[in-house]
C-alpha cells in the first residue's frame, strides 16, 4: 500500500463487513461491538502556510513543510531512538501489554533517518485527522485494520509498498531495526497537507502555576520522567529511568483521556487498547519549570485540540518541541 487513495470512505456497514472478512484470514480478531469511536466523513483542510512563517506545532520560526507522522517503537530494545529530537511534536500512546508507542510529527525539519519504525494502531486514525492528509510512515498493521487505514485521508508509506524509503540496521535485532528515510517518504506524496493550526497556542505562561523540578508519568508498563533544566529552558526526558540526552521538549502535556479495549486483538489474544482523543477532559501543562492545571477540548476528529486554564482562558505553550502523553491515569 502506497500513496493516497482516490476513493471515498466506505459506509459504516460496508466497512464493518470488510473488516470482519479480512479478519478471517488475518491474525487479528473482530468483535460485534462496532467502531471504538464515530468516524465522520473527513474534510481535510487545504495545504496552507501559517502566517508569519511560525510553526503552528512549535511556535518557532520555521518553514511550513508537509506533515510526516512516523510510528516509533518504544520498548527498551528499541532505544535509543534516531531522529526523535528533530520532531515538532511527539505523542505517547498506550499499546498492548501496557507498553507505549510514539508518534513523531515532522514539518519544520526533516532528519536523514527516523526510527525504529513500528506498526500503526486504530487510535491513529482519529488522532491524525486533525492534520488534514499527512504522510503516515509505519511498518505494517493488523490485517483487519489495513482497510481502514487505506480508506483514511492518509498517504501511507510502508516498507512493503515503498522499500526505498526504509533501511534496516544490521547492528540491531528485528523488529527493532527498521528506519525511515523521511525525504524519500515525503517524495511519494507531493500533495501532502502542510502544517496548519491544530489548536495549540504559544506565548507567555499564565501568571499562576506550581513550581516543579520533575514529573513522572506512568503507563502500565512504561514510565516517563521529565526534569526541568533551567539552563536549557527545556525538560530532559528519561524513559524507564534512563535519560535520553537529545530529547528536550519545551512543553510537556499530560492529557487525561479514555483508554478502552478496541475491537482488535493480536494473535496471542491480547486486546489492543483504543485511546479516545475527542471530547474533553483535564490535563496538566508543564512549561518553564512549572505545572499548570488545564482543560482540553476536541469537538470531533476533524478538529484540533485546544487547551485552556480551568477558568477558560487559552493556555499558551512555550515555543519549542511539544510532547503530549495520552494517558488514562
Amino acid at each position: 500500500m502506497t500513496g493516497a487513495r482516490g476513493h471515498g470512505r466506505p459506509g459504516a456497514a460496508a466497512t464493518a463487513a470488510l473488516v470482519c472478512a479480512v479478519t478471517a484470514a488475518g491474525l487479528y480478531g473482530c468483535s460485534d461491538s462496532g467502531p471504538s469511536e464515530p468516524t465522520p466523513t473527513p474534510k481535510p483542510a487545504p495545504a496552507t502556510s501559517p502566517s508569519g512563517g511560525v510553526s503552528p506545532f512549535t511556535g518557532l520560526a520555521a518553514r511550513s513543510g508537509p506533515v510526516l507522522a512516523v510510528k516509533i517503537d518504544n520498548v527498551p530494545p528499541a532505544r535509543p531512538h534516531t531522529g526523535l529530537a528533530d520532531a515538532d511534536l511527539v505523542y505517547v500512546e498506550q499499546v498492548e501489554s501496557g507498553q507505549t508507542r510514539l508518534m513523531a510529527v515532522y514539518a519544520s525539519k526533516v532528519p536523514d533517518r527516523v526510527g525504529p519504525v513500528r506498526s500503526a494502531r486504530e487510535s491513529d486514525l482519529a488522532l491524525l485527522r486533525q492534520f488534514g492528509r499527512p504522510v503516515l510512515a509505519y511498518s505494517g498493521a493488523q490485517s483487519a485494520l489495513t482497510p481502514l487505514l487505506e480508506a483514511a485521508p492518509l498517504h501511507l508509506v510502508t516498507e512493503g509498498g515503498n522499500p526505498g524509503a526504509f533501511v534496516r540496521d544490521p547492528g540491531r535485532a528485528a523488529p527493532h531495526n527498521l528506519y525511515l528515510r523521511p525525504g524519500r517518504a515525503l517524495a511519494t506524496a507531493p500533495d501532502a497537507t502542510h502544517a496548519k493550526d491544530i489548536g495549540f497556542r504559544f506565548g507567555p505562561a499564565p501568571a499562576d502555576g506550581t513550581p516543579v523540578n520533575s514529573r513522572t508519568v506512568r503507563f502500565p508498563a512504561t514510565r516517563y520522567t521529565f526534569t526541568w533544566a533551567p539552563a536549557e529552558h527545556a525538560w530532559r526526558v528519561a524513559m524507564d529511568g534512563r535519560p535520553d540526552g537529545p530529547l528536550k521538549p519545551a512543553t510537556v502535556v499530560v492529557q487525561h483521556v479514555t483508554v478502552k479495549a478496541s475491537r482488535f486483538h493480536d494473535f496471542l489474544g491480547a486486546v489492543s487498547p483504543y485511546t479516545v482523543t475527542t471530547g474533553s477532559g483535564s490535563a496538566q501543562v508543564l512549561r518553564d519549570g512549572k505545572v499548570h492545571e488545564a482543560r482540553w477540548n476536541r469537538p470531533d476528529a476533524n478538529s484540533g485540540t485546544t487547551f485552556t486554564t480551568p477558568a477558560g482562558a487559552p493556555l499558551n505553550f512555550a515555543p519549542g518541541q511539544v510532547w503530549v502523553l495520552l494517558t488514562g491515569t
